[in-house]
């Protein structure tokens, strides 16, 4: 069932709108490295704000995305040699 009036079918970890079965399909048919790094970092930021973690375990993953955030920057910005 198509959505034709540009209503939210739902959000994804409440940060990531989708318009539609079609267009979730869509995500999971096309989704690069780039957008699959961006989605954990929202599913595990949603998991947080449920209250999911132990501080110990926060304090890991958080850590973990600063990481792969760093790494995913060096690989986007152009070193000069």
């Amino acid at each position: 069932m198509e959505n034709t009036d540009n209503k939210e079918f739902g959000r994804l970890f409440n940060t990531i709108p989708i318009i539609s079965e079609e267009h979730l399909d869509i995500i999971l048919q096309t989704m690069s490295p780039k957008d699959s790094i961006y989605i954990l970092v929202q599913a595990v930021k949603h998991a947080y704000n449920n209250n999911v973690y132990s501080i110990g375990e926060s304090e890991v993953i958080s850590k973990s995305i600063r990481v792969i955030s760093k790494i995913n920057l060096d690989t986007e910005t152009p070193k000069e040699s």
